[in-house]
């Protein structure tokens, strides 16, 4: 075969330009894996290179795979012995053949993150300092930034500004001599060390510069400053080297990926041929202008013109709904009213959202309306580990005996209480036949009369008898306070937010606990302690639902960011609210305001016929409910490209079913008709407990009204059911 056949212009153009740098920006779903495939193939079939002298490198090992699947179509056998993989594989190699010129055996192992922290853990033992007040990731983080600029721990301690920093530095000087003595790297010094080997070895350096004639480089915008020297330490003087990627989809600053690298490559390779790849393949006329639009206001990029000989297409859909759970449930009625259309499949849909917290009022929707859904790259938000612990702490206090829920928590956050002394404390409960929590009961009692004497010394005793305390504190006082008091009583004091925060992804892991504040919200109403009972009956409800099997055609829920690489004929994109999207830690500066336009721009084209745009008026999110104001992306598009929209009003005759089906087993009383007032959106109602407020919806549920109420008293949006709510309609 031809390997030019079925390439437009400026795809052969980046095909057949072989020699020198070549920068090739390619616009969403404008086939830039086609182009890397075919300039390898063209390569070696056409060229004659020999497939040892080439490398391509990408940043996941599936997309290396599908580079292989491609070429082994196109050449086959031919492909020989390329080079081929990620980052992170190819350095590995590079060490284990030439690392010992840098003192790296080849027989190295390389630590994953779960490794990391454990070394770091102990690395901050040796040098006395206290692994709880000092968080082990919070390090790990500071240290890996420091990888990425190549800073040695000399180097790095050379420019501390802070305690902080200074702490940091002598750990990471510990640490490292601690990876040595274990002849372990982990995945920073995979990049880091072989850039150090070519820089301090010219041997090494020339004969990589022998070998490989020509390098290509996918999703360059997401790479860091170490991958960037080693690319440009590789290229040599002949400077062949092609690199792939587009400005406008750099969305990964907090990985350190660095913009940069990618706008200054002609100024660093003065001689590269730019190739523009403007056609896209997968959206609509109307969508890829949509795009363009929104992106079109940034500074840091270089402009493109996309275009598409695709269909026109339908208009945006953009979509007011009253909150974040109407807004689930327009999700969900809109994919199933598609389906049910022959419109799409259940697998063409997909909901796209800026962070993983609002993923849980979407995971209720799909449960509660029975549409199969799934999660990419995630875990489901009642799966999630700090969901789990205060769901956990919650299910102490309701029932003591609990002793998985006993187990999770009785050292987290950290209190010194190791596997061993778990280990013990389980063997002696089961030796004495009773509970874990009535051997805390006992040791706190210090009850010793030689058969039960704890098997533990003082300073376990003493954390043992503090948690205890802690727990008896709880339990006492969830008989007098309402589910949300309870909730912040725990969290507070445990000291839970501050362990999340010190951490790895800290905040977006508090926000996930104050999305299941919110839910506890719901329960508020009901006295102590019926809404603990309550809502740990309904929370096991929804997690209790089996992960999905990925082969099913189901629709998928995904983060604005892991979204990256798809595409989806249907996309709804949820929560395009100020705070939201843009998030509001990128309110600070510029340039976080334009990665947060970049990353809503890689959200609308991922879709290819269909886009839904979607805000609500008012959100319960991270703790507290707020009125939202739409996003400022949303203004960039013109009106002629949106089709009218409004509040969503939902659908009469289709009904949510009831989120804990043991609210709903008693039967709603008799009423007569005449003793139940006719309502419709904007009436104004009074209530006896709640007070005034306006009707936001209302709704046929067999034979019954339900009604969605906003009341102006403080307790928020409430859905009721007419013949029980007793509501006075108010001139």
């Amino acid at each position: 075969m031809d390997i030019l056949d079925g390439l437009n212009p400026a795809q052969k153009e980046a095909v057949e330009t072989i020699e020198g740098p070549v920068l090739i920006l390619a616009g969403p779903g404008s086939g830039k894996t086609r182009v890397i495939a075919h300039r390898v193939a063209y390569l070696i079939k056409t060229c004659g290179v020999s497939p040892h002298r080439i490398m391509a490198v990408t940043f996941t090992n599936k997309a290396a795979r599908e580079m292989e699947e491609r070429l082994n179509r196109l050449i086959g056998a031919a492909l020989g012995n390329l080079t081929i993989g990620t980052f992170h594989a190819i350095c590995a190699r590079i060490l284990r053949r030439d690392g010992k010129a840098i003192g790296v055996d080849s027989r190295f192992v390389i630590y994953d993150d779960e490794d990391q922290i454990s070394l770091l853990k102990r690395t901050l033992q040796e040098i006395g300092l206290d692994p709880k007040q000092y968080a082990p990731r919070a390090i790990a983080s500071a240290i890996s930034a420091a990888k990425s600029r190549t800073m040695t721990p000399q180097e790095y301690v050379k420019h501390t500004t802070s305690y902080f920093e200074e702490v940091v530095g002598r750990v990471y000087e510990r640490y490292q001599q601690l990876l040595t003595e274990s002849n372990a790297l982990d995945f920073d010094d995979l990049l880091m060390k072989t850039v150090l080997l070519f820089r301090n070895s010219d041997e090494t350096l020339a004969k990589y510069h022998s070998r490989y004639l020509h390098i290509m480089v996918d999703e360059f915008q997401d790479t860091n400053l170490v991958q960037y020297e080693l690319i440009k330490k590789l290229g040599g003087k002949k400077h062949n080297i092609c690199v792939v990627g587009d400005p406008d989809q750099s969305i990964y600053s907090w990985r350190f990926a660095d913009l940069r690298n990618i706008l200054s490559f002609e100024k660093d390779f003065p001689k590269a041929k730019l190739v523009l790849l403007e056609q896209n393949y997968r959206s609509t006329k109307l969508i890829l202008e949509t795009a363009s639009y929104v992106i079109s206001t940034n500074q840091l990029r270089k402009p493109k013109e996309l275009w598409t000989d695709n269909d026109q297409g339908e208009l945006t859909n953009v979509v007011e709904t009253y909150t974040e759970q109407e807004e689930a449930q327009f999700v969900v009625s809109e994919v199933e009213k598609l389906v049910e259309e022959g419109k799409a499949k259940l697998g063409d849909c997909a909901v796209m959202y800026r962070t993983n917290a609002q993923s849980r009022a979407l995971e209720e929707a799909f449960i509660r309306y029975g549409t199969s859904y799934k999660l990419v790259a995630g875990t489901r938000f009642y799966e999630r580990r700090e969901t789990k612990d205060i769901i956990a702490y919650l299910r102490v206090i309701q029932n003591p005996s609990d002793s998985v829920s006993l187990l999770r928590i009785i050292n987290v956050p950290g209190r010194g209480i190791g596997e061993r002394s778990l280990s013990q404390l389980s063997s002696w409960a089961k030796s004495l036949g009773i509970s874990q929590y009535e051997t805390l009961r006992l040791i706190t009692e210090q009850k010793d009369d030689g058969e039960q004497t704890p098997p533990f010394g003082s300073r376990i005793v003493k954390a043992l008898v503090g948690f205890h305390g802690l727990m008896e504190e709880f339990i006492a006082r969830s008989r007098e306070l309402d589910l949300v008091d309870l909730f912040d009583l725990v969290t507070g004091r445990a000291g839970y937010e501050q362990y999340l925060q010190s951490g790895k992804d800290g905040e977006e892991r508090w926000e996930n606990v104050l999305e299941l504040r919110t839910v506890a919200g719901e329960y508020r109403h009901l006295p102590p302690p019926e809404g603990l009972t309550a809502f740990l009956e309904g929370v096991t409800l929804v997690s209790d639902v089996d992960g999905l099997d990925e082969t099913v055609d189901a629709a998928t829920l995904v983060t604005l960011h892991q979204a990256k690489g798809l595409e989806f004929p249907v996309v709804f994109i949820v929560g395009v609210e100020e705070g939201i999207l843009p998030h509001f830690k990128s309110f600070a500066g510029a340039e976080q305001m334009e990665e947060e336009r970049r990353l809503c721009y890689v959200g609308i084209t991922r879709a290819k016929q269909r886009l839904y745009l979607v805000h609500a008026f008012r959100r319960n999110l991270m703790g507290s409910s707020t009125p939202s104001t739409p996003s400022r992306f949303l203004d960039d598009i013109p009106k002629r490209l949106i089709a009218s929209g409004g509040l969503w009003q939902g659908e009469e005759g289709r009904v949510m079913p009831p989120l804990y089906s043991s609210r709903a087993k008693t039967p709603a009383p008799n009423v007569p008709s005449s003793d139940v007032p006719s309502l419709k959106p904007g009436d104004h109602v009074r209530h006896a407990q709640f007070g005034n407020g306006v009707v936001v919806n209302c709704r046929t549920v067999e034979g019954d009204k339900e009604v969605v109420v906003a009341f102006t008293s403080g307790v928020g949006v409430k859905k009721l059911l007419l013949s029980f709510a007793r509501l006075e309609k108010k001139e």
